[in-house]
Order: C-alpha cells, then structure tokens, then sequence
C-alpha cells in the first residue's frame, strides 16, 4: 500500500464518526447491558429463557434483517418514527443516530451475556452480608456487586465498542452512507472496495484492525499478574 496515496481528508471522517459511534453505543449498551443482566440474574420467573433468547437474538440475525426491523420500527412511517421526527424536528433514519441505534443493538447482546455471567460469579454471601447490615439493594450493587463484576464490565464495553465498531449491515439500512455524515469505516471500505480504490480500502481495513486488536488486547490483560 503506497501511503502517500492515501487521501487524508477522506480517509479520517470515516474513522472519527465510527469511534464516536462505538463509544456512545458502547456505553448505552453497557448501561442497559449491566441493569438486565443484574436484574435477570437474581430473579426467576415465567417466560424468562424466552426474554433472554429474544435478547440474544440480534447475535444471530443477519445485519440486514436487524436493520430491516429497525427501518419498519423508526422510519418516517411508523408511530415512533413520526414521534421522534416531531419531538427532534429531524427523522433519526439516515442520521448519525441511526448507526448508533443499530450499533447499540448488535453490540447489546455481547454486554448483556458477558456481565451475566460476572454477576453469577459473585460470592452471594458477601451481598447477603451487605443486606445483613442494612445495605439497601442499589447499594448493594454499587458498593458490592459492581465493584467484584468489575473486570467483567471492562469486558463488556470494549467487546460491545469492538462489536460496533464493525458494524456494517444494519447501520447501512436505517443510517445510509452519507459521506461525512453517516458513512462509517466499514461502509467506507464497502464503497472503496466496489470502486476500485485498493489503497484506501486498505487504509481504512487497517485502522480498524488495528483498533480492534487494542480494545481485545485489553480484555486479556492478566489478572494478579498472571497470564
């Protein structure tokens, strides 16, 4: 790849809008991620295997049947859509919004299963020793739970920011591929790809291979100085 054929000024809004896309997704998925893991970890009841698996389920759809869904949900057709239209004076699909949505949706179920399983790994005794104090039980998540879940939490969010780093199909179907605007790293290489431009394909391939080996290498660092 000749560097000095890189187009810079293509080549960073792409990478910029995706970064800002992962974080902001990967923080909403984690905050939502970490209240319905908790919750579905310490209740029980009727139909709960049937709410996980439809939790689960943007991790096996196709991006284009996730970004199907979410077109018929928030386009200028639908309830929601017109609402959000009415209340922002701007529809969501084809906006930068539009990819953090799909974004927070593919990447939600990564979160939501890794601090699952976090959560089920805590000694029960010591919340219950908690309460036995007269801890209530959000402070028995903050001050207790949390903090023991908390290499699970890292986890989460740089596995959620890898997932919507990369995502593709369903940011293409409800944000589009505006350049400057809603056109993301993946995207970008999509259209570089199908015009022939291999250098800045390339460019963008390696940015995000390189960005997305950073954030996994962070979630092998060892524990207590062991591998």
């Amino acid at each position: 790849m000749n560097v000095s054929a890189i187009d810079w000024a293509v080549f960073w809004p792409p990478v910029r809008l995706s970064l800002q896309v992962a974080l902001l997704s990967s923080v909403i998925a984690a905050i939502f991620g970490i209240a319905v893991a908790w919750k579905m970890s310490r209740t029980s009841f009727r139909g709960k295997i049937v709410l996980e698996t439809a939790f689960m389920l943007p991790l096996v759809l196709p991006p284009t049947v996730v970004g199907f869904i979410l077109l018929v949900l928030l386009g200028r057709k639908s309830l929601l859509g017109r609402w959000i239209e009415a209340v922002f004076a701007a529809p969501v699909i084809f906006s930068w919004w539009a990819a953090v949505i799909a974004s927070v949706v593919v990447a939600f179920p990564l979160v939501y299963q890794t601090m699952k399983s976090g959560f089920r790994g805590i000694d029960r005794d010591l919340e219950d020793a908690g309460r036995s104090i007269g801890a209530n039980e959000w402070q028995v998540f903050r001050y207790i739970s949390l903090p023991l879940a908390g290499r699970a939490l890292m986890t989460a969010f740089i596995l959620g920011f890898a997932r919507a780093l990369g995502e593709f199909g369903a940011t293409l179907m409800i944000a589009g591929n505006i350049p400057g605007k809603t056109q993301t790293v993946p995207t970008a290489i999509y259209v570089a790809v199908d015009s022939g431009n291999q250098t800045m394909a390339w460019a963008w391939t390696g940015s995000i291979i390189i960005i997305s080996f950073i954030m996994l290498l962070l979630t092998r660092q060892p524990r207590d100085g062991k591998a």
